[in-house]
């Protein structure tokens, strides 16, 4: 049957589409007990049905939703180190593969959700696209002496790029030919993952989109605050609690944290420096960046990224009422992005073209005409992922016609495609000191792409 593969665990069974595209979802490529590091996938009998998403972590409510619009409610478990594999077919050269690492500050999100699924990538491309999912919160990230040993989602990770390397082939992908990509809290973990010896050779490309690279990773202390937080919400045994008194635990140490109104919103579950597989946080930015002749990257962010997580609060609305108060509002949300996001970007583009690594910057500015958020965080992924059913309902698109994303779309789509391709995306690879200088912006009725002619 021409939807049945053979990978190391077994024979898989996938769903073919009518644009001609198989899904193979579900897919485990490892297993790991409550606070253990993950291990090989059991193999099967038989041919497993590969046809219905696998769980996600568990999580509280999608955090963006004010923005991104809220996901349809989705499976979650424990045992969620599962993945799924969108591909062209097994048929002619092996094709480049594009590995998507979700965000969601560490703590929310699945490559299952229907708004981060690849068809156009993949149809457009003739590419591999694997969507994966990994343990997050207080399960993948808690560092606490004797319980958790911390980083254990990146480690899932590691493991999902290892079942990658050894299993792509088998859906007609190129495993020397591998692309990561993420946003937000994955491209964090991106950042991360090149920091670490033991993913040499697993990618070779990889696009970094709104990495919060100025929140950089947790140091001792930083880890110890939120187990103590978290520790005194649960009272009892984190290995033995149930799944619900975790995630209310957690909940209560990420409040606790953020302190008054929320306003501290930095992800406290998050990974470790000097935690296994990572470096010192001073180090961090500089091992990454020594892979710079292996790996090229393409890096950018949104004009306004803290929108996403500023406007319209309820306990903010009063001051944003007010004239001058509104404008200085204004100025602290692009002080915080410049600080939190675009800043420390360019800095890490320039470690990296300095280190002789080709890498290339980009600012994403289109901004919907009546949503109010302008070009925020998320708000490039409706261009590059889902469709038009599943990003209907978002806030940060209000007032835009879905035809009229069409042509920006497919530009950003290949520009991302022909870097995952060829390393080059379009436009002229950045150097050291110069700012990310390519823009993807509103140009009136018809939205196209143009470098940037003010360059800051």
């Amino acid at each position: 049957m021409g939807n049945v593969v053979t990978i190391s665990g077994g024979r898989l069974r996938g769903e073919t589409g009518e644009d001609g595209l198989t899904a193979y979802r579900g897919i485990p490529y490892a297993q790991a007990a409550r606070f253990a590091p993950p291990g090989p996938a059991p193999s099967w009998t038989g041919v497993r049905d590969a046809t219905r998403h696998g769980p996600m972590s568990p999580q509280p409510p999608f955090r963006p939703g004010s923005v991104t619009g809220e996901p349809p409610p989705a499976p979650q478990d424990e045992d969620c180190l599962n993945l799924t594999v969108l591909t062209p077919g097994t048929e002619g050269p092996k094709k480049p593969v594009l590995v998507w690492i979700h965000g969601g500050a560490y703590v929310t999100g699945s490559a299952s959700l229907e708004f981060y699924q690849g068809r156009r990538l993949a149809a457009e491309g003739d590419v591999v696209f694997v969507g994966i999912n990994y343990r997050l919160g207080a399960l993948g990230y808690l560092k606490l002496d004797g319980v958790s040993p911390g980083n254990l989602g990146l480690l899932d990770q590691i493991a999902a790029l290892r079942w990658v390397r050894e299993n792509i082939a088998a859906f007609g992908g190129d495993p020397g030919a591998v692309t990561v990509l993420g946003q937000s809290a994955g491209a964090h973990s991106i950042a991360c993952l090149m920091a670490v010896p033991e993913t040499r050779g697993l990618f070779h490309r990889a696009i970094v989109q709104s990495a919060p690279l100025g929140l950089k990773i947790a140091g001792q202390r930083a880890s110890d605050r939120i187990a103590r937080f978290f520790t005194a919400a649960l009272r009892k045994d984190p290995r033995t609690a149930t799944v619900d008194e975790i995630l209310a635990a957690q909940g209560k140490a990420i409040a606790r944290a953020s302190g008054p109104g929320g306003i501290y919103s930095v992800p406290p579950f998050c990974p470790a420096a000097e935690t296994d597989p990572l470096p010192s946080a001073a180090r961090w930015l500089d091992d990454a960046a020594s892979r710079a002749r292996e790996v090229d990257v393409l890096i950018g962010t949104t004009r306004d990224e803290m929108n996403t997580y500023l406007n319209n609060r309820p306990e903010l609305a009063p001051l944003e009422a007010i004239g001058p108060v509104r404008k200085g509002f204004d100025a602290v949300k692009t002080g915080i992005t410049k600080f939190v996001f675009e800043t420390p970007s360019r800095r890490f583009a320039d470690k990296l073209a300095t280190a002789g690594g080709k890498v290339f910057g980009y600012r994403f500015d289109w901004s919907a005409p009546e949503s109010g958020f302008g070009a925020c965080h998320c708000i490039e992924l409706p261009f590059l992922l889902g469709d038009r059913a599943s990003w209907a309902p978002a806030p940060m698109l209000a007032g835009t016609d879905w035809d009229e994303l069409a042509e920006l779309g497919h530009r950003l789509r290949g520009a991302w495609l022909s870097f995952a391709r060829t390393g080059f995306p379009g436009w002229e690879a950045h150097s050291a000191g110069a700012p990310l200088g390519f823009r993807w912006r509103d140009s009136g009725p018809n939205q196209r792409v143009s470098p940037a002619a003010g360059r800051r």
